[in-house]
């Protein structure tokens, strides 16, 4: 099969005649590879005494992220294979059209550098904030910031191992399988980030393991809470990655959110109050690990003046309005994997 055959198939499925548009696999097929991957991913934390939480062993150990780290890219290896087999051996795919349809080539710079705008157009308040009125842009322009969050074993599950492991099995292995049972782009959209959602269910137990003098109650919503934010950075990173079809495009995203988190929707602009990731990021609760002191982020206490806050809110509102008037078009790309057939998403 030709490779614009191929991904004219794939992109036009839903406006042909059913029956003579067989899918590739079923959907309980695609549920139930990704529901095994989503296992593959997480069951090895827990498999192993060095992977495994405890009262006095945190996930935030570095034994536990080096050892967790490894099992990941194990889970990640062999479900790509999985992935390839079944795209190449039930989709009949060329190795281009399997590359292609995985985001992992062609590279696509300019869609990525178009997908990190529209991310930072909705953390426009957090830059302004942490960049203009905490005064760290010059740190920015010499990378400081980036090597002390890299410099530590936290650091580079959030910002490196985490979002290229999640967004290669979340992403790239989960969304073209769904697209080959025929579900269309806003199905997959809302539906393979569920996965997603779930395979941070975990952290409920690890927390509970960990903070046992917390009421059951706030830590189960505290979970809930990071399983609605999950799935709603999953429903936005699959519309990325299925207007762009570039990988890279999605893991960039997902780090560049991880550095800044929730963006600040309530509440004033104020001195001495820590913003963002915390430098002190080599801190964990191994009592097997050698720990050491990091540095705060926290800037000389004291009040800012109200204009600071009016501006940041300002520009919040702003950044907003950028990125839903840039959502469609910072994203078009014709290396595409689905056609939304000009409905857009509301």
């Amino acid at each position: 099969m030709a490779p614009t055959d191929f991904f004219r198939h794939i992109k036009d499925y839903y406006t042909k005649d059913e029956a003579k548009n067989i899918p590739v696999i079923s959907f309980r097929t695609a549920a139930v590879v990704s529901i095994a991957y989503t296992l593959l991913y997480v069951l090895p934390f827990y498999l192993s005494p060095t992977t495994r939480p405890s009262p006095t062993l945190s996930r935030d150990a570095p034994s536990v992220i080096r050892a967790r780290i490894r099992f990941v890219a194990v889970s990640c290896i062999l479900s790509s294979f999985a992935t390839i087999y079944i795209i190449s051996r039930y989709g009949n795919a060329s190795s281009p059209e399997t590359l292609r349809l995985l985001g992992w080539y062609p590279v696509a710079p300019l869609e990525v550098v178009k997908s990190l705008l529209l991310t930072t157009l909705l953390f426009a308040g957090p830059l302004f904030e942490k960049g203009i009125v905490e005064n760290e842009w010059r740190e920015w322009i010499r990378g400081r910031k980036v090597h002390e969050s890299l410099s530590s074993w936290i650091g580079w599950r959030n910002y490196i191992a985490g979002p290229i492991t999640e967004e290669l099995v979340f992403r790239s292995l989960l969304t073209p399988l769904h697209l080959l049972s025929h579900l269309s782009p806003t199905q997959t959209i809302f539906i393979t980030p569920l996965y997603f959602g779930i395979a941070h269910i975990h952290h409920f137990y690890e927390f509970v393991l960990t903070h046992p003098h917390t009421p059951l109650i706030p830590a189960l919503l505290r979970s809930l809470f990071q399983f609605a934010y999950t799935s709603i950075f999953g429903w936005y990173a699959t519309f990325i990655f299925l207007r762009t079809g570039s990988l890279p495009a999605v893991i960039l995203a997902h780090s560049f959110c991880n550095w800044f988190g929730l963006p600040r929707v309530w509440g004033r602009v104020e001195a001495g109050e820590p913003i963002g990731p915390p430098l002190d990021i080599a801190r964990g609760r191994g009592k097997q690990d050698d720990q050491r002191k990091g540095k705060s982020v926290q800037i000389a206490n004291g009040d800012l003046w109200i204009g600071w806050t009016v501006a940041y809110y300002i520009i919040l509102v702003a950044g907003a309005v950028g990125f839903r008037s840039g959502f469609w078009p910072l994203t078009e790309s014709k290396r595409s994997l689905a056609d939304f057939g000009g409905a857009r998403i509301r």
